[in-house]
């Protein structure tokens, strides 16, 4: 007999139709199922995940979709289903809960609420029974039932202590706001890194651009050599690692070990986006090329695999496909022998580090079963010294080996596609995209990052109000404060690609909305989730950078070259008003807020316009543009005049800017003031070489 579908069937967000045939009867988050719980004297059972989380899928297998588990949440609870992607407000505030009563967060998500929406339980992943020390589901409500049958004001004073304590953390008084915080940040990572196999700490290791983008911009402002090491290490290891996909391109989320070598699966687009933010500047900083080989990969696989029809970029791939783990990425020897013969079978397997016992393990057995990650034990380079082969012989070679094994793996099932559409993600992509465009001078990814911006811009907003989700022709669900902040710094990347005046018109439109809809009148800063959303136990307001930069992170750098880029001390303060209110926070650890601080180095260090005044398209307009493009200058905003004055209807100070002689020409401005135009390419690469002085 055909399961009937619960309340989640009239859903958008694939995670929640994934459990639309469950027996649990579940509600989405909203309102009835809290006035259920209420009528009923019932708690709620909580569960946060997202479509490609591979714990979700186990949960879902072993309790979700058995009928006894089911019997029992239906029976003792009101069971709510969130997809943490589509609802990061709600994800949030449980999550910190979680972490405060645990030490420990991830997904699946699990909690037990009171009708009034306060938690007094919270875990991760929960087996079916009660096993090595780890409560089961089904004990676990069994208890809390009776706990609140029997004592309801007891489970309800536990909930209200635990929601006043996550108040009082998140309302940290304003600290220090000064250049020690990039010092300090600097000092950890130094003390943390791991200068064998790169990274921070031990395993599992976690890519985390904002951090790898912070360091390449220390060793830009202060010349810190072991800052660009340790970032240069990192981008290397990964790199080479397991984690990223050699055959499709792309990364996956995090190793699971110290060696960047066996991955977790799944492919999130805000990974993508940051880390080909953080492989350019590596580029720049570096003059790696195989950095900048890295980039161009990884837009290849997002514009190739996660790029929708109409422009907007889908949110994952599942780390799971034919029920296992893994099982799209994963080799044989065998296989590859099939595939590409005896002798250049034998060359790859030892380059990439398959072996016949295989290096990835059976999830449920621990067994090694002949499986194995392909990644690359040692730099290619050594190879060709050890066999005295030439090097583009080689990589020629590797790479046709690569395309072949590519169009075997295309014949197996690919994992399952997250293909909702997030504002903030695809705000993240327009910023990968123009930076990419503006760095490599690649105007194909400049027209890619405009589509996705007219197609947000088009189809995720109404009465000018950003929505967060689009899907199947239809968008919905609130912004929360970083689809603003995101997108916001995503137009300005555009305009410094494309020049059109219009995206920083844009951009500023969306940050005046961010202030007015999501600005702490009382204590500065911005709340992650507007004042008319849904209810909350508190209102959270975040700056810790995780996986992506914070709302408030993002904001922070947007406002400082708003600031900068249309010379209006209004934003700048604004900026320095956030940064204040937020610093008491970042002081505990600031290594954590390394997006903060990159946003927050535009307020404590010194910053520069450059201004070309020019036809667009003409040779000599286009060279001064080119000589500022070939400097890795993060601390500089650059602005281009064409003759039609578009550009001073936003940036009014442009406006008395001309050329000279007839000729193209470039003002470079620091501190309100500028010096004599020049009008030599060359002459301006040798003003913007170092970074402007202190003082």
């Amino acid at each position: 007999m055909t399961q009937r579908p619960n309340r989640l069937i009239r859903e958008k967000s694939p995670y929640l139709l994934q459990h639309a045939y469950n027996p649990v009867d579940w509600y989405p988050w909203g309102e009835e199922a809290f006035a259920r719980a209420r009528a009923e004297n019932r708690i709620v059972f909580l569960s946060i995940g997202y479509a490609t989380c591979h714990w979700c899928h186990v949960m879902e297998r072993e309790s979700f979709e058995d009928p006894g588990v089911a019997a029992v949440l239906n029976t003792l609870t009101v069971p709510v289903k969130v997809d943490r992607e589509e609802r990061p407000d709600v994800d949030q505030v449980y999550m910190a809960a979680c972490q405060a009563l645990t030490g420990t967060g991830g997904w699946p998500l699990t909690l037990l609420l009171t009708p009034e929406r306060e938690p007094f339980f919270a875990g991760t992943y929960l087996p079916k029974e009660s096993r090595h020390g780890r409560v089961g589901v089904v004990e676990l409500v069994r208890r809390a039932a009776a706990l609140w049958r029997q004592d309801p004001d007891r489970v309800r004073s536990s909930a209200r202590q635990i929601v006043a304590r996550l108040r009082e953390i998140g309302e940290a008084p304003p600290g220090p706001f000064s250049g020690r915080l990039l010092e300090a940040a600097t000092e950890i990572f130094a003390q943390e890194f791991d200068p064998a196999r790169g990274g921070f700490g031990a395993a599992p290791k976690f890519p985390t651009p904002h951090s790898l983008v912070f360091l390449l911009r220390r060793f830009r402002r202060t010349g810190d050599e072991h800052a660009r090491r340790m970032a240069e290490i990192t981008l290397e290891a990964m790199r080479r690692g397991g984690i990223y996909d050699h055959l499709g391109f792309g990364f996956h989320r995090y190793a699971t070990d110290a060696d960047w070598r066996l991955p977790h699966f799944e492919k999130m687009l805000y990974d993508q986006a940051g880390l080909v933010s953080a492989y350019l500047e590596g580029w720049q900083a570096t003059g790696n090329h195989g950095f900048a080989r890295t980039a161009r990969e990884i837009l290849t696989y997002c514009l190739r695999d996660l790029r929708g029809p109409e422009g907007g970029f889908h949110s994952a791939e599942d780390a799971d496909s034919q029920g296992k783990e893994g099982a799209f990425y994963v080799w044989t020897r065998a296989e590859i022998m099939e595939v590409l013969g005896e002798d250049r079978g034998e060359r790859f397997c030892r380059v990439y580090g398959v072996t016949a016992e295989g290096n990835f393990r059976d999830e449920a057995t621990g067994e090694r079963t002949g499986a194995n990650v392909l990644y690359l034990g040692r730099p290619v380079e050594e190879w060709v010294r050890e066999w005295g082969v030439e090097a583009s012989e080689l990589e020629a070679g590797l790479g046709e080996d690569r395309k072949l094994l590519l169009a075997r793996r295309s014949l197996r099932p690919r994992p399952a596609k997250d293909d909702k559409v997030l504002t903030g993600w695809n705000g993240l992509m327009i910023s990968a995209l123009a930076r990419a465009a503006w760095v490599l001078g690649d105007g194909g990814y400049a027209r890619a990052a405009v589509d996705t911006a007219r197609f947000v811009m088009g189809r995720l907003r109404a009465d000018g109000r950003l929505l967060r989700r689009y899907r199947q022709g239809q968008a919905g669900v609130d912004a929360v404060a970083e689809d603003y902040a995101f997108l916001c710094r995503g137009l300005l990347d555009l305009y410094a690609a494309t020049f059109d005046p219009a995206w920083i018109a844009a951009a500023l439109d969306l940050a005046e909305r961010l202030v007015e809809r999501f600005w702490d009148a009382d204590a500065g800063g911005l709340f992650d989730v507007p004042p008319d959303g849904d209810a909350l136990p508190w209102r959270p307001k975040e700056v810790y950078d995780g996986a992506v930069p914070s709302a408030n992170s993002a904001a922070l750098e947007a406002f400082a070259r708003l600031g900068l880029l249309i010379a209006d001390p209004a934003w700048t303060r604004r900026a320095r008003d956030l940064a204040e209110a937020l610093a008491g926070r970042v002081h505990r650890y600031p290594a954590a807020f390394t997006a903060y601080l990159t946003g927050a180095a535009h307020l404590l260090e010194p910053t520069r316009e450059v201004v070309i005044v020019g036809p667009p398209g003409r040779d000599d307009t286009r060279a001064l543009v080119e000589a500022v493009r070939s400097e890795y200058t993060p601390e500089t905003a650059v602005l281009l005049a064409a003759p039609d004055g578009s550009l001073a209807g936003i940036a009014p100070f442009t406006s008395s800017m001309k050329t000279v002689g007839g000729r193209a020409a470039a003002y470079v401005c620091q501190n309100f003031a500028c010096e004599a135009p020049l009008t030599d390419p060359d002459d301006l690469a040798a003003a913007l070489t170092r970074p402007p002085p202190l003082g």
